[in-house]
């Protein structure tokens, strides 16, 4: 049987609900979101008009929902338009629905009772073959149908999306006993290609594996604290990005993720665990009691263990001293060890810095890193089958760079074991049989794959999808063809080479730009195509501006000019190279990054991708070729005869580059004229290199031609007076300062195509020779120095 879904229905329309909702119309599911009737009419909804047998009245918490998710920011929404996927209804009248779709997604309140009586209504509904899952994060899969039919459990599991689903990573799937196992294996498929997650198979146990885990550390890191009488200030700068977690750490995430779910969650395994000590670890402490009486339920309560206050200096962050219920305002620790390991580069000598340090924080990370790592070692089988299973729960769950079974590779098994042994811990079994191996550690890394320590003993490689293109071990199997400090060309196979950028933060410096050169030649003489990618934290944030700075202050205007007159050659090589290039932008892919991809055949972009030209922010317009791009792309298609009136199409590429407007998604760059309409979009950033290569094999194998360059008509001065009159209305409504204008109007001079006549016929040559004039002439602008090295000191724009 070949499944498909191509509709579910989502029964529940919270905050889970609606976010799942939203995120199957995000992969282009159609969706039915339905929920409880309200109890009574209220005296708004008298007032109204509306009576109990309205739709209206009794769709009313779900048409609520639909329109929170418009507003709601961060949104759940890769676009507004995807809400015309979802339709809503409620439980009494439309739950027949259920018999058109898919895939029912159970999303109610966590109790055991009312979950069994839903499904006993969903089933009288429910179409054979219909997948039905629950989103529990606590209630047991099995015990939530132990009255349905064998026919219907077969088709049951649970599937625990994290909050918000756009955008955590992590599924977990837990079947249930009799559930089919190819419904289970097609449900790991659609999971991860479709809706792009991680997928982990949990076991029926409370929390499944990333809260099991995850809460578990959270409350042993707040037992260490009250132990240790500790702030909480001093417990979130050890437990955050020195220990490779979040910089949110431990009561920011908590604050993020409500007080009240983090008892709730943590109750769930109070309640059925059978070992004192476990029980102990799960326990609220009294003083998390209080605060939640109080409603300082974090975040969505506007106060939790943080609160923010407008005090002279502006919005102040104060701090909770949990022992009095006070308010303070935050004070910023300091501990030697921290410091020392935050001077780190790679994250294991950051970790073995701080972990084996002798002083309070060294202490305090080692004891909370040791309760976690014999936890998560001791509940191997019990949660889950491997350990790979549990480290990537809590990469893809809790944003952890590292699991708990690779940290402990990373500071040393039989190094910390034996200070464990000293301190009197019982080691695990799992762990006692990984130390009589020779490796002594838990994975071990070859050339061709990475393999893991099983329960049983032995090793297992770890199972990676055939999308899953591993940079780093392409290069460890010395498929590394061409490399400089700033970028490597790598053969990713089936005659394709990958660009990858390494520079710091991937800035595009000009050992880059001379990659880019070598790489196409590289390619023009060995391979079908390329592909421009790389797999670090964003693809890449601009120019280095530091650079650009340097030569700006030194008046260096020589050198300035010719960073930008190499970029531009770049971009316009690439534009019309003889072979297919795809480039496969993610994250933050801004200024220059969106300049590299303008060039490419194709863009097999991210779902997940914040792509703009913010140049404005720093004083400058696009220097490498994005002016003239952004032109292009938006009067493409519309300037089909050379009739139509094109200051239309021109305001809106002024708007888009002097606002320096930023996609919140693949689509939105669409919206924006980032991306065209077939460029591509992976929703599994995972899978994008492998993408994107597929797109060059597809290009290539139709016979790729490269591009004829085209002549572009330009608005000339009336077009310019036009824009400037917009400058000056800007001006005058306080939108812009007086230097904001400035450059407006030379951005202006730029789209317009300068002191020309309306509808002059220009190259492409042409309007980056304007470009690159008017980005050089605004780098000897003091205010425009001033911006550029505010945002270098503060990562934030300065309006001056």
């Amino acid at each position: 049987m070949q499944r498909k879904i191509r509709k579910v229905a989502v029964i529940g329309s919270g905050v889970m609900g609606s976010g799942i909702a939203a995120h199957l119309a995000n992969a282009g599911v159609s969706t039915y979101l339905l929920d409880m009737v309200p109890p009574a009419l209220s005296e708004e909804d008298k007032k109204k008009g509306w009576t109990e047998s309205c739709r209206s009245f009794r769709n009313k918490f779900v048409q609520a929902a639909k329109e929170r998710m418009a507003k709601v920011k961060p949104s759940p929404l890769y676009s507004k338009e995807d809400l015309n996927l979802i339709s809503i209804g409620n439980i009494e009248d439309d739950l027949h629905l259920i018999s058109e779709v898919d895939w029912v997604i159970e999303v109610i309140v966590e109790n055991l009772e009312a979950k069994r009586a839903l499904f006993e209504k969903v089933e009288a509904h429910w179409k054979p073959g219909t997948i039905v899952s629950s989103n529990t994060s606590g209630v047991s899969i099995n015990e939530m149908v132990e009255g349905c039919s064998d026919e219907f459990r077969k088709h049951f599991l649970g599937t625990h999306f994290f909050n918000p689903p756009r955008y955590m990573k992590l599924l977990e799937i837990i079947p249930a006993k009799e559930t089919d196992p190819d419904l289970l294996s097609f449900m790991e498929q659609f999971s991860e290609k479709v809706l792009g997650k991680g997928v982990v198979l949990a076991k029926d146990t409370p929390n499944f594996i990333g809260n099991r885990i995850g809460v578990y550390a959270m409350m042993a890191t707040l037992q260490e604290m009250m132990k240790r009488e500790m702030s909480i200030e001093e417990v979130d700068a050890i437990t955050g990005s020195a220990l490779g977690r979040p910089n949110s750490a431990t009561f920011r995430t908590i604050d993020l993720v409500g007080l009240d779910v983090l008892a709730h969650v943590s109750m769930n395994v109070f309640n059925q665990a059978e070992e004192a000590a476990e029980k102990e670890v799960f326990e609220i402490p009294g003083f998390l009691k209080e605060i939640i009486r109080k409603g300082w339920l974090g975040n969505k309560a506007g106060q939790g263990f943080y609160r923010k206050v407008r005090g002279e200096k502006g919005m102040e962050t104060m701090a909770l001293d949990y022992r009095t219920l006070e308010y303070r305002p935050g004070r910023k620790p300091a501990f030697a060890s921290l410091e020392a390991a935050r001077g780190q580069k790679d994250l294991k000598e950051k970790l073995c810095t701080l972990i084996y340090a002798d002083d309070k924080a060294g202490e305090f990370a080692w004891n909370v890193t040791k309760k976690v790592l014999l936890y998560s070692a001791s509940k191997i089988p019990e949660i889950a089958d491997d350990i790979v299973a549990v480290d990537r729960a809590m990469k893809w769950g809790f944003n952890w760079e590292m699991g708990p079974f690779e940290l402990w590779d990373a500071i040393g098994v039989e190094k910390s074991v034996t200070r464990m042994k000293e301190e009197g811990e019982k080691i695990p079994p799992i762990v006692q049989n990984v130390l009589k191996r020779k490796t002594k550690c838990f994975y071990e890394k070859t050339k061709a794959q990475t393999l893991y320590f099983t329960v049983q003993g032995e090793q297992a490689p770890v199972s990676e999808p055939k999308e899953w293109i591993n940079l780093a071990r392409l290069k460890e199997q010395n498929k590394v063809v061409l490399q400089n400090d700033e970028a490597s060309l790598i053969d990713i196979g089936d005659e394709v080479a990958c660009l990858e950028f390494h520079s710091p933060n991937n800035a595009i410096g000009s050992q880059l730009v001379e990659m880019i050169y070598k790489a196409l030649e590289e390619v023009g003489k060995n391979y079908r195509g390329l592909v421009i990618g790389n797999q670090g934290k964003n693809f890449c944030v601009g120019a280095n501006l530091k650079m650009i700075l340097s030569h700006a202050q030194a008046e260096d205007w020589e050198s300035i000019e010719q960073i930008a007159k190499k970029l531009q050659d770049a971009t316009m090589a690439m534009k019309y190279f003889e072979k297919p290039v795809v480039v496969a932008p993610f994250g933050m892919t801004l200024g220059g990054g969106t300049e590299l991809c303008f060039p490419a055949s194709r863009i097999q972009a991210a779902a997940e991708i914040y792509m703009g030209l913010v140049e404005t922010g720093v004083g400058v317009i696009p220097g490498g070729g994005g002016t003239k791009e952004v032109l292009l792309r938006i009067v493409e298609g519309a300037d089909v005869d050379g009739k139509v009136d094109l200051q239309p199409y021109v305001n809106r590429a002024f708007e888009t580059i002097a606002m320096a407007k930023v996609s919140t998604s693949g689509k939105d760059a669409k919206n924006l004229g980032f991306l065209r309409e077939d460029d591509g979009i992976s929703v599994n950033r995972d899978h994008l290199l492998y993408d994107a290569k597929q797109t060059v094999l597809s290009l290539s194998a139709r016979g790729y031609a490269p591009r004829n360059q085209k002549k572009v008509r330009v608005v000339g001065e009336p077009g310019l007076a036009v824009l400037k009159l917009a400058v000056y209305s800007m001006q005058c409504g306080g939108y812009f300062s007086e230097h904001d204008a400035k450059i407006a109007k030379k951005l202006a001079y730029v789209l317009s195509g300068g002191d020309v006549p309306a509808n002059t016929i220009v190259s492409e040559q042409y309007l980056l020779d304007l470009e690159r004039e008017a980005f050089l002439s605004l780098c000897g602008e003091p205010k425009s120095l001033a911006r550029m090295q505010h945002m270098l000191l503060k990562g934030k724009p300065l309006r001056n």
